[in-house]
């Protein structure tokens, strides 16, 4: 079937649907039955869709009765004025066949047809293009006769009139395609803030128990008397986070960083923007005193833009599924999932793709890629003379490759990234189920789940949280207990002498101010030349 949403219900039905044959079943592509579909249809446009429909199989089978029995049940599903019979003609001769058996069920039944055409390619001087771009998919080579294709050139966005010509006879089923984008009504709202619902104890809302678990942290930190000048600093920063709403956002974090550290997990110490933060640091988000080393709140929340705060956390990498499975288990399987990334055909390795499937050979290809100067294709050409002077099969090369250019090649998940409803996940975006580990992740990648307002967190699993971890360990065992790495002091010139001896090579990061400083050091002897930076 072909489902559009008429309204924010059908946007919200179509993401549930979309989502359910993975979640639900495991499938690797959306799968739904009738049940679901009539539980979900409320708000959506439907039609029978191309060749691969339900009701043109039943025709092509030669099965009518079957196909028209399947067509009244759609229309009682969706209604006689949301339920299209689909007429298509990409000179498929199995076409012609099903559009006259729709041409008279219509009639029969009493139901409107539309006329439409398939477009998986915008001009039709893409066809080449699109059939080079299943190659790379599938891994075949263009001149395998037995690779995946399409039946014609006809899968473009074609124009009206090319649409009026194929379908002149039946003016209705073209008329019908503008009479379904008057009936949509849809705007989706951007930018607005959903965050999950955090619980907080009787007697609190979340503005008050996020004051109250700041003004604890900084007494445990700074003594039962708050200094002035972080009694201001914590009272404007609440001020912002409670006038932007973002109080749950902190009481969300702080709660699993808790839960990280009552269990044993290593956390970092904070990183980025967030450790400007002091209602941070007094949560013990951040393990970074703002005030003493002159940091900035605004770099991380500033009142004048309208942005979701965005923290990135460190866990130990062989622990960090625990932190994720106990967010699953305190929100619900269906409120939690990580993000899908995107991996795009850049310049050079568009290059690659498509010459193998030209049979280019691999060193003729690897040099040509050597020649891609700059971040595209078309900044490359100007660069490069070489490039310009290619002829013959490499120019057409080149053709294919500016076409292909920065599309997806295959999507994968994201390394660190998760996402938070505060309803199910489905009410905002449609999910995906990766096809080799099964693992579900969000079918929107990151930009756009904060565009849609919901919260994303990078819970990052670094493998020297997990060391200093062992090696803590290992130290207790010998020792008897292990130091507190909290209380060590920045400035034991211990470390620096045990760094003299050490015959290593390094890049060193300094950070003052919320400004990084890179130096490169030949030997850790230049330490304490460095260190006045």
């Amino acid at each position: 079937l072909l489902l559009l949403a008429e309204n924010e219900e059908g946007y919200k039905n179509l993401m549930r649907l979309s989502s359910i044959g993975y979640i639900e079943g495991f499938y690797y592509k959306p799968r739904i039955d009738m049940e679901i579909l009539e539980k979900h249809s409320k708000g959506v446009i439907c039609s029978s869709a191309c060749l691969a429909g339900e009701i043109p199989r039943y025709i092509i089978k030669g099965q009518l009765n079957e196909a028209k029995q399947l067509a009244g049940r759609f229309s009682e599903i969706f209604g006689k004025e949301r339920f299209y019979l689909e007429l298509q003609d990409h000179g498929i001769p199995e076409q012609k066949i099903v559009n006259s058996a729709l041409i008279k069920m219509s009639s029969e039944l009493d139901l409107p047809l539309i006329a439409s055409n398939d477009a998986h390619y915008v001009e039709e001087g893409d066809a080449y293009a699109h059939e080079i771009l299943l190659c790379v998919q599938t891994g075949k080579v263009i001149r395998d006769e037995k690779r995946m294709r399409f039946a014609s050139n006809e899968f473009y966005l074609k124009p009206a009139k090319a649409m009026a010509a194929l379908f002149g006879d039946y003016p209705g089923a073209i008329s019908n395609t503008v009479k379904i984008s008057e009936m949509t009504n849809l705007s989706i709202s951007l930018g607005n803030p959903v965050l999950p619902h955090f619980e907080v104890p009787d007697g609190y809302d979340l503005d008050s128990f996020l004051l109250r678990l700041v003004q604890d942290g900084a007494r445990r930190i700074y003594g039962e008397i708050i200094p002035p000048e972080v009694k201001s600093r914590i009272d404007y920063e609440f001020s912002v986070i409670s006038k932007m709403g973002f109080s749950g956002y902190f009481l969300i974090v702080w709660d699993f960083i808790n839960e990280a550290r009552r269990i044993n997990i290593p956390t970092g110490p904070g990183r980025g923007s967030a450790a400007g933060s002091i209602v941070s640091y007094c949560l013990g988000i951040t393990s970074l005193d703002p005030l003493k080393y002159n940091l900035l709140f605004e770099r991380f929340l500033n009142p004048e833009r309208n942005e979701m705060p965005d923290m990135d956390l460190d866990f130990c990498a062989e622990r960090r599924e625990e932190v994720i499975e106990y967010v699953r288990r305190k929100y619900g399987d269906d409120k939690v999932t990580q993000i899908i990334t995107f991996n795009k055909m850049m310049a050079k390795a568009v290059v690659k793709d498509v010459a193998r499937v030209l049979e280019i050979p691999y060193r003729r290809a690897n040099e040509i890629s050597q020649m891609i100067k700059g971040k595209t294709l078309s900044e490359s050409m100007k660069m490069s003379k070489e490039l310009r002077a290619l002829e013959g099969e490499e120019k057409e090369l080149l053709k294919i490759s500016f076409k292909l250019e920065g599309l997806v090649r295959s999507a994968g998940k994201h390394a660190a990234g998760v996402v938070i409803s505060k309803d199910s996940l489905t009410d905002y975006v449609p999910l995906y189920v990766e096809q080799k580990e099964g693992g579900v992740s969000s079918q929107y990648e990151k930009g756009s789940l904060e565009q849609a307002g919901l919260v994303k967190m990078d819970l990052l699993g670094l493998k020297n949280l997990t060391i200093i971890d062992k090696c803590l360990k290992l130290i207790a065992e010998q020792k008897g207990s292990a130091p507190d790495l909290s209380e060590m002091p920045l400035d034991d010139g211990r470390v620096f002498a045990l760094l003299q001896r050490a015959d290593t090579v390094g890049v060193f990061q300094l950070e003052s101010g919320g400004c990084k400083i890179f130096c490169g050091v030949l030997r850790p002897i230049h330490l304490r030349t460095l260190l006045p930076l």
